[in-house]
């Protein structure tokens, strides 16, 4: 089955609301083995709308439209794909009497314009919503399958899973199967990243995919077959290749958080954390108690941005920031320790460095980052080179400090 997703809306084009559903929709569509085609985003405009609407059903086997059901005037789904299927547009009373209910459990009236949310071209299948007044729909016709859902995502969500997994699940059941595997890394370019990996194959079944971002690289690994477990072995042997080459990078696996896997470590070898930040201005920390519960682990953080705070509250020695600097191997070590005895803490986590734009130095050029943990019987430190922006450059060493952790608790290093 091929698939096309049109996402409507002037606000998603003008980039005022951010288009989290190409991701999502991709995501679930791929992994019942759907192939999406192409993905289009267009402004409220009937013309445009209609022409966007007539070549996906030209091209794609499923035609997945979102947002412009709501019940102002520029909310246009409905009336495009009635229009272009030619057929008029019917209402559901069902649909009425919900988004009455809706309104009066909140003690008012339904506005007029509202009525215009229940009608739905003819022969469709309504998608009841359980968390909005824009019910959604499903219609086959010519051996084409289009569904609209709501633009919300707390709206569309479940929806999707409610209704439209159910009813494709069916459709696609002899399809074949699509798995992937993600290696998120750091510390590396995406260029170092392919010469490794060369010989490895590229687009092929199964394949490999790079995807750059500005704090880490990703790498996708890809496979189809006819059944589940054929697919679970291509994607196991192209894996096997690539992990031991990309494994000092790696720091999570597909939908895998960091900060709360190493959360979970901690808990369970019963340790606590403190951190000193630098260059990074409390993003470890901030990330660490994302995570609820981080309390029962994470004692506290000190950003020490100024040398007089890393000399006077971390008790990094004035001499070594005379002799080596704020920046350097010395001082990163000695912030780990200051920041495990001041958070009376089991670990220490220290970041000093140069995140840019300026301030760098042939000596200590921009992105040049050292990482340091304190534990009992031990200090580990690390020298990172971040290429980037200031951005890229303190998010790399975020998680390349959350991995480090990480390898320590896992016995790695």
């Amino acid at each position: 089955m091929k698939a096309e997703l049109i996402f409507t809306g002037t606000e998603v084009l003008l980039g005022h609301i951010i288009n989290t559903h190409a991701q999502y929709l991709g995501v679930k569509l791929s992994g019942m083995g759907i192939e999406i085609l192409l993905n289009t985003t267009v402004g409220d405009s009937r013309e445009l709308m209609i022409s966007v609407f007539r070549q996906a059903l030209e091209r794609s086997d499923l035609i997945v439209i979102t947002g412009g059901l709501g019940p102002t005037t520029d909310d246009l789904t409905a009336e495009v794909v009635a229009e272009v299927l030619g057929v008029p547009l019917i209402p559901d009373r069902e649909s009425l009497n919900a988004i009455k209910d809706i309104f009066q459990s909140r003690g008012i009236d339904m506005p007029q314009s509202n009525v215009k949310q229940t009608y739905f071209p003819q022969g469709s299948i309504i998608l009841p919503n359980r968390n909005g007044t824009a019910p959604g729909a499903l219609i086959e016709r010519n051996n084409k399958i289009i569904i609209l859902l709501p633009g919300p995502p707390h709206e569309l969500k479940p929806m999707f899973e409610d209704s439209v997994v159910p009813f494709l699940s069916g459709k696609t059941g002899g399809s074949e199967v699509f798995k992937y595997r993600i290696f998120k890394l750091t510390g590396i370019s995406e260029s170092a990243v392919q010469d490794l990996l060369k010989g490895l194959g590229g687009q092929g079944n199964p394949g490999i995919a790079f995807v750059a971002k500005p704090d880490e690289i990703q790498v996708r690994i890809t496979a189809r077959a006819a059944d589940d477990r054929q697919a679970e072995e291509l994607l196991e042997e192209l894996s096997g290749k690539v992990r031991p080459l990309l494994d000092k990078y790696i720091f999570a696996h597909d939908e895998e958080i960091l900060e709360e896997q190493v959360g979970k470590l901690l808990l369970k070898k019963r340790l606590t954390l403190g951190t000193a930040e630098s260059c990074t201005g409390g993003m470890i920390a901030s990330k660490l108690t994302d995570i609820p519960g981080s309390s029962d682990y994470f004692r506290g953080g000190i950003v020490s941005y100024s040398n007089e705070v890393k000399n006077k509250v971390l008790g990094v020695g004035q001499e070594i920031l005379d002799t080596f600097g704020a920046v350097s191997r010395e001082t990163a070590e000695a912030m780990a320790l200051g920041a495990r005895e001041n958070t009376n803490a089991d670990l220490g986590l220290a970041v000093t460095g140069v995140a840019g734009p300026g301030g760098g130095t042939p000596e200590k050029p921009r992105g040049l980052v050292y990482i340091a943990l304190a534990a009992a019987d031990r200090v580990i430190c690390r020298e990172h080179h971040f290429a980037g922006s200031r951005a890229a450059v303190r998010q790399g060493t975020v998680n390349s400090s959350l991995n480090l952790l990480r390898q320590y608790l896992t016995g790695k290093i």
